[in-house]
């Protein structure tokens, strides 16, 4: 959203500065309301589908000004959600041991093997008793240890096995996919920021200058499409003979005054230029000096700026001391 200052009439202008600078004018200084737009539009590009303002009108903060067209935005961000989810699924799974199914099968593989270790032990037992009466050859005990032996690394096996299968997934593994589901989240955090960048809301609390697109026009990224002036961005803008400045200061109070706007409207001054205007660029001779003039701008509060229109003509007062 931006501001820009909004062009007056050069007619208007040298009017206000001609009465500004004349001797036969009343007491005050002359010059015109002018107010500070703001020229609403998205970051993105598209169709303009809705408008719901039309200029005129008074909004309030929040309010709804226009929206884009924002089908692939709304796409894009419904396949982010579901990628979230899916890297999500994966940091959850990594967490976890096998199933218990899984876990089942390894601990029956386990029971066979201690079966099969254990009828290795007794072979072994009875080839040995064998070898010792002298009805078997050695041979045969030796082949019966290793047997046992084989058997009871099946067991361990098995047993390590077992214990590997409640553990979650290394860390290093469970630090890339929670890593994975952080990035998932941006994406979906970014997909969801272009979406709502397709509907543009009031700033502030405005009356709606002009409505510069149209539903079905193509907006470029960053094109205005709605100007608000809020009221306290109304100002008056008056200009200041030399002799005058002096005598001025910012803060000061001032008095507006303007056709049909009944009472003076009390106003604070809120910037002195810091040049003069319609001055020649070379030293002033004394003649010059006196058409010297510089811009003020003074601020009403919201509630009286209502009443002052933008390129309307005004006359500025200093505001009356108790003394006067």
């Amino acid at each position: 959203m931006k501001s820009f200052p909004t062009p007056r009439a050069a007619g208007l202008l040298l009017l206000a500065l001609l009465a500004g600078c004349s001797g036969n004018a009343s007491p005050g200084w002359a010059g015109y309301a002018e107010g500070d737009y703001v020229y609403v539009s998205a970051p993105l590009g598209g169709r303009v589908e809705h408008v719901f303002v039309s200029a005129g009108q008074t909004v309030a903060q929040g309010a709804t000004l226009f929206a884009l067209e924002s089908e692939s935005e709304v796409a894009a961000r419904d396949e982010a959600a579901a990628r979230l989810r899916i890297a999500q699924a994966q940091v959850a799974d990594v967490a976890k041991g096998k199933r218990v199914e899984e876990i089942a099968v390894a601990n029956a593989q386990l029971g066979q093997a201690q079966a099969q270790a254990l009828l290795a032990r007794n072979t072994l037992e009875r080839q040995q008793q064998l070898v010792a009466q002298g009805f078997v050859a050695k041979a045969q005990a030796d082949d019966a240890a290793t047997a046992l032996r084989q058997a009871q690394a099946r067991v361990v096996e098995l047993t390590e096995a077992l214990k590997v299968a409640g553990l979650p997934a290394r860390s290093d593994q469970r630090d890339a996919t929670a890593a994975s589901a952080v990035a998932a989240q941006q994406v979906l955090l970014q997909s969801e920021w272009r979406s709502k960048q397709k509907q543009q809301t009031a700033p502030d609390a405005a009356l709606v200058a002009d409505v510069l697109f149209q539903q079905g026009e193509y907006v470029q990224a960053g094109q205005p499409v709605v100007s608000l002036l809020p009221p306290h961005n109304t100002k008056a803008r008056f200009f200041v003979p030399e002799v005058d400045l002096a005598a001025l200061h910012l803060g000061q109070a001032v008095q507006i005054r303007c056709d049909g706007c009944g009472a003076p409207i009390p106003a604070v001054i809120s910037r002195i230029a810091t040049q003069p205007e319609f001055t020649p660029p070379i030293i002033y001779s004394n003649t010059q000096r006196s058409k010297l003039v510089f811009m003020v701008e003074a601020k009403p509060d919201a509630a009286h700026a209502l009443q002052l229109k933008p390129g309307q003509p005004l006359d500025v007062v200093p505001t009356p001391t108790a003394a006067q």
